[in-house]
């Protein structure tokens, strides 16, 4: 997230959430952080809200009633009632140490945070903020004993790295709010208690979400399901993920039926993918849609991670960025080694 020098840090607590399996403590803290230090203030407000991405959003659900779903709840009640900010803080470290069963789910601090003035597009919006700390990291300190410097080490918590984030936003709350997630640990489907058991949220479908989904189901798709059952070529791979993102970074709309006869061509091809988007969405317990306006911001981040490299043993690393039909793949009876045969006009 950008723009937080207009971000105020107005209160915050800690509490300590482990894993009950494992006979861990749930310890609540009576009070609030101590917020006097500017320095500290900023740490915490840069620790919390960096690692977002502001353009995807989520919104809390429940399978009958969005009153049901217990974050939903308290949040809303420290939004409409502020006073009781440390005794629902207690509930929300509660409900986590109930959900927190998994063998994968580290002992860690929760922090609760309220906030004021986040940018929300063009607008400041308040947020409340539940975040936890898992993994910890050595550090030296350096300190001063009689006439000489000595050096010990100690234990603490990487403030570039947040382990898992929610950013709630006071705005759309009859929707379920305007949420932002963030979680780098425990990515298996079977720990993903922090979105699906703790949060119960659901992305918004939006144009940012049918972007960023789709181009992660085509990238999954290629270089799995595509590259398994139909026995081609790593350079054909590679081809395949350069047309999807060159559609996508040369359409303004989105449509399945579009996309499959220019960048797949192939009926059983087409079939598998539109089979394996079913299971992908429902793995993922989302649903992307077939036709969508093309988020930009989304197709830049899908960019990054779109590496159409080809890469041969240990010694090279193409980089293909198009034209398949300049690359000639062929094997080498006298040394007995495959070989690629590249055609170009400039050496740059």
């Amino acid at each position: 997230m950008t723009g937080l020098d207009s971000v105020q840090l107005k209160e915050v607590i800690v509490h300590k959430v482990g894993n009950p399996t494992r006979g861990e403590d749930l310890k609540i803290s009576q009070n609030s952080l101590t917020l006097n230090d500017d320095v500290v203030k900023g740490m915490l407000t840069r620790y919390f809200l960096h690692s977002f991405n502001e353009n995807e959003h989520y919104h809390f659900s429940h399978l009958s009633d969005l009153n049901l779903n217990e974050v939903y709840t308290y949040v809303t009640k420290i939004f409409e009632d502020p006073e009781s900010f440390v005794a629902t803080s207690a509930l929300l470290a509660k409900f986590l140490y109930q959900k927190s069963t998994h063998a994968r789910v580290k002992e860690g601090e929760m922090y609760i945070a309220m906030f004021d003035q986040v940018p929300f597009g063009t607008e400041y919006k308040q947020a409340i903020g539940l975040f936890k700390s898992e993994n910890k990291e050595n550090f030296l300190k350096v300190f001063t004993h009689g006439q000489s410097l000595e050096v010990i080490s100690e234990e603490g918590i990487n403030t570039n790295k947040l382990d898992k984030g929610c950013l709630i936003f006071r705005n759309n709350k009859d929707e379920g709010y305007s949420v932002c997630v963030v979680d780098t640990t425990n990515k298996q489907n079977e720990a993903q208690y922090w979105i699906s058991d703790f949060l119960q949220v659901q992305p918004y479908a939006d144009s940012y979400h049918n972007t960023d989904k789709y181009l992660g189901l085509c990238k999954q798709f290629i270089t799995n399901e595509y590259a398994e059952k139909y026995d081609i070529s790593k350079s054909d791979q590679i081809d395949l993920l350069n047309r999807s993102m060159d559609y996508f970074k040369t359409k303004d709309q989105f449509r399945m039926e579009e996309f499959a006869q220019e960048v797949i061509h192939h009926e059983d091809v087409i079939d598998s993918f539109k089979e394996y988007k079913k299971t992908y969405e429902s793995v993922k317990n989302f649903e992307i849609e077939d036709e969508f306006d093309i988020n930009l911001s989304a197709v830049k981040r899908q960019a990054k991670v779109f590496k159409a490299v080809l890469k041969l043993d240990k010694n090279f690393h193409i980089y293909i960025h198009g034209r398949k039909d300049l690359i000639e793949k062929g094997y080498d009876e006298l040394t007995g080694k495959h070989y690629y045969k590249l055609y170009y006009d400039e050496e740059g």
